[in-house]
């Protein structure tokens, strides 16, 4: 008779609580639960609920990870915030400074202890901040006041991109963790797109408006210049995303009012499990294989939802059932 230990070499282990990290295939029996455990991969994208939002908003800023996230700024109807909330994995806390500037439409990058907020409205804002885990510092401006555009990087090296001025701009500028320099112009004008990136050297555009038409436009940018590359499969404007220039995620947008997700893998899009809550102008932040949605609207009411995603290849941990 074939036995699991014929196989692998090593009997069942019969362990209290589930083991970490583990190799996939690995089978152990939790004798806390009574019930045979089995170590695999996803094989596609899946979001789950995580804890609310305190204050309810849309058209937000995010940065950090998925265990340590950082919200800021945004609208619910009639108020234009400047508040900040951190997340630990689990909920989310109400920091006790808010943003020196009070702004919707605002982009962020970064990590929770060392994030950048820049842009927005109202009225179009140029003026930058950048936040230590506890408060928030103004710093150098951008060269371009706009909002509704797209960013993406880190505290001291971060892009942003495309927005509107007094019309939708192709503009592009570099932030160095000191001063804004001008960059490549975006191939087209686009606003309420998104993007994701690691540094301002590589990041990824895609989606938004341009020429008032939902776009399905995706461009990468090398530091100096942008190329477009394969399309999203569905257009989407008043979207976000999060990720890198090669492991990217969009979620979000409308119209309609969306909850369709892609992941990027460098050279296509593939659609993988929508969000739970529909909805548009949300932030994120976090890694293909482990990212945040949180905030936005859902075409009746700004939200407090808050979805954790975990991406094709992330470990996971499956009970075995038998009948």
């Amino acid at each position: 008779m074939t036995t699991y230990k014929g196989i692998n070499g090593f009997a069942v282990q019969s362990v209290a609580s589930d083991p970490s990290p583990t190799d996939e295939g690995q089978v152990w029996y939790n004798n806390a639960t009574y019930a045979f455990k089995l170590a695999t991969v996803t094989t596609s994208g899946a979001w789950a609920t995580g804890g609310n939002l305190n204050t309810a908003r849309y058209q937000l800023g995010g940065a950090g990870t998925q265990t340590a996230a950082v919200a800021f700024g945004g609208t619910d109807p009639g108020n234009v915030l400047g508040s900040t909330e951190l997340y630990n994995g689990t909920s989310w806390t109400t920091n006790p400074t808010g943003l020196n500037t009070p702004r919707r439409l605002v982009v962020g990058a970064g990590t929770q202890t060392a994030a950048l907020a820049f842009g927005g409205f109202p009225p179009n804002l140029a003026s930058t901040e950048k936040f230590n885990g506890t408060s928030w510092t103004s710093v150098t401006s951008m060269n371009t006041a706009r909002r509704s555009m797209a960013g993406a990087g880190i505290q001291t090296s971060a892009l942003g991109f495309g927005g509107y001025t007094t019309a939708v701009t192709t503009a592009t500028e570099s932030y160095n963790g000191t001063s804004w320099t001008t960059g490549g112009n975006l191939p087209a004008a686009k606003q309420v797109g998104a993007g994701a990136g690691s540094s301002n050297t590589a990041v990824l555009s895609f989606g938004g408006l341009v020429s008032d038409s939902v776009s399905t436009s995706t461009e990468s940018y090398n530091g100096s210049a942008w190329t477009a590359v394969a399309n999203m499969n569905t257009g989407k404007a008043r979207t976000a995303g999060f990720g890198t220039q090669t492991a990217a995620v969009n979620f979000g947008g409308s119209p309609p009012t969306s909850g369709a997700t892609e992941i990027w893998n460098g050279s296509s899009w593939a659609s993988v499990g929508s969000l739970g809550t529909t909805r548009y102008f949300a932030a994120g932040s976090g890694t293909q294989s482990a990212g945040l949605g949180f905030g936005g609207y859902t075409g009746t009411a700004s939200s407090t939802a808050t979805e954790e995603f975990t991406g094709p290849g992330a470990p996971t941990t499956k009970t075995i059932t038998t009948s």
